[in-house]
């Protein structure tokens, strides 16, 4: 409960009578009684918080064979796709992305509201000073009115005992609420990490997209020229010339949305760097194998998420600065006790300051007890701990939601494994078949529709199989996500994004006026 600090008022006091040594007993008195209930400062109402246990299984349902139970290596994750350009775009990413720029002036903002709180648990000294000159209508000798000087000096002093630890509840909740920025930033980090890796596993993939259908159409245009040379020679109809002149203009039509495609995941690369769009653009043009993880990658127990993942740690350090609030709202409802004080002195000359005849002083406490508000402080607390219980609801639905990335990026690696060694066969069996189909054609033994129907295959068999291997890696990027595989490098966070100049006293300059839009 905020406690209203009197204005300084003096109690002058002239040294050697008795009433100013009684007044000074009965201060040395209130000074011992405040020093005794400020004894009573360890006390605090409120829940003390607690990390919740929760149940965790003892292992993942999807781990399998491929992925042992040993501890996993999520240091650096990424390097062990082996490709350096990633790597070097993933640092440049770090320094400078403007969601980590944001996340650094959260925590900013959470320490500077730490000392904040911290600094309600100390006294507070202002220090006053006045001067006044003065003319009266009484006429002088002289004919002039009577001029007079009065100047005025001080200090007052507060000191909120903080009895039943509402200041102290709230210097809490801000030390958690540090706690949570910090993991707010870890957490914009694992998930730029993993942005970053994933559109470029994209756009590798649609650069080898693009060769396949380059490659292909071209096989394709020379089957239709072979078509129409044998069409003029009398070898084939009209209607085999318009399939394969279909089959391979068809094939063209898909290279302008898969280099749409590439440009998008190049973009955004850009974008996540902290840099215009076509920044990185140069740097990706030569086209690059789709990198390949290395495995198998440990994905450890279940309970690792809780200290791995620090969207997890971040809901738990949420749910700890709401418990110490519900502590803050509860203490409003007791009794609070501060010590107010002041010390000033007056005189008509600057050179009588401070003098004995001049200097008074008052010291003391104050009281304030909530007698009745209409319920409306038993309602706060009531609301501070139902915002707890949401925090708490949040913090389980984090976990299920890390269990779940597990689970879903396991049985993503694992099925696209097994999907990647039957498209290779399907890629090889094709591969066959339209050798032989084309072979048999030029000869007369087959028909131009199983020429077809084999190329027609086989790019679809090999284009899948250049998107399963995007898919590996992709999902590669997603268990070690979910794991809480992130930048474990040192982040500096001190530094302000803008640094303001000449911020002393100085005249105001105009409001610069933005700029117009023609018309």
């Amino acid at each position: 409960m905020t406690t209203q600090i009197p204005s300084a008022t003096a109690a002058t006091s002239s040294p050697g009578n008795g009433r100013s040594r009684n007044a000074a007993r009965a201060g040395f008195r209130c000074i011992g009684v405040a020093l005794s209930m400020s004894l009573l400062a360890g006390c605090a109402v409120g829940p003390d918080y607690q990390i919740p246990n929760l149940a965790m299984p003892a292992s993942w349902a999807h781990s399998g064979k491929e992925h042992p139970k040993g501890i996993p290596d999520l240091e650096h994750w990424w390097t062990r796709l082996n490709d350096p350009i990633l790597n070097d775009l993933i640092e440049e990413a770090v320094d400078g992305n403007l969601d980590v720029a944001t996340a650094k002036a959260r925590i900013r903002q959470a320490r500077a509201s730490y000392r904040q709180a911290t600094g309600d648990l100390f006294p507070t000294l202002d220090g006053t000073a006045a001067g006044t000159r003065s003319k009266s209508s009484t006429q002088t000798d002289s004919g002039k009115g009577n001029v007079s000087n009065l100047f005025d000096a001080g200090f007052d002093a507060s000191w909120e005992l903080d009895i039943f630890g509402a200041n102290r509840r709230a210097k809490e909740a801000a030390r958690y609420s540090v706690d949570a920025a910090e993991e707010n930033l870890r957490d914009v980090l694992l998930t730029l990490v993993g942005d970053v890796a994933t559109y470029y596993i994209d756009a590798r993939g649609y650069q080898a997209r693009i060769a396949l259908a380059q490659r292909t159409a071209k096989s394709q245009n020379e089957t239709a020229d072979l078509t129409q040379k044998k069409f003029q020679a009398g070898g084939s109809s009209g209607l085999d010339v318009a399939n394969a002149t279909g089959q391979a203009a068809s094939t063209e039509a898909e290279i302008p949305t898969l280099r749409t495609s590439y440009a998008q995941a190049v973009h955004q690369i850009g974008v996540l760097l902290g840099r215009p769009p076509s920044a990185v653009a140069d740097r990706l043009n030569k086209r690059r194998a789709i990198p390949r993880p290395k495995l198998p990658l440990p994905a450890g127990i279940p309970a690792d998420v809780l200290v791995n993942r620090p969207d997890v740690r971040l809901a738990e350090r949420e749910l700890a600065e709401y418990t110490a609030k519900v502590g803050v709202a509860e203490a409003a409802r007791y009794p609070s006790v501060s010590l107010t004080g002041s010390l000033s002195t007056s005189a008509l000359e600057i050179g009588d300051l401070a003098k004995n005849s001049t200097v008074a002083w008052s010291f003391g406490p104050s009281l304030s007890v909530p007698l009745f508000n209409a319920g409306k402080l038993k309602a706060g607390a009531d609301l501070a701990r139902a915002q707890r219980d949401e925090y708490f609801i949040a913090y389980k639905a984090s976990i299920l939601t890390a269990m779940q990335d597990v689970e879903d990026a396991l049985v993503s690696l694992r099925q696209q494994r097994i999907r990647i060694v039957k498209l290779s066969r399907s890629v090889g069996g094709y591969r066959r078949a339209a050798k032989l189909s084309r072979a048999l054609y030029q000869t007369g033994s087959s028909s131009f529709l199983d020429v077809l129907d084999s190329e027609r295959s086989l790019y679809s068999a090999e284009d899948s199989m250049l998107q399963s291997q995007v898919a590996i890696a992709t999902a590669y990027v997603s268990l070690n996500k979910a794991l809480g595989g992130g930048w474990n490098g040192a982040i500096d966070a001190s530094k302000p994004e803008v640094v303001d100049t000449n911020t002393g006293p100085h005249f105001a300059k105009i409001e610069a006026v933005p700029p117009q839009r023609p018309e």
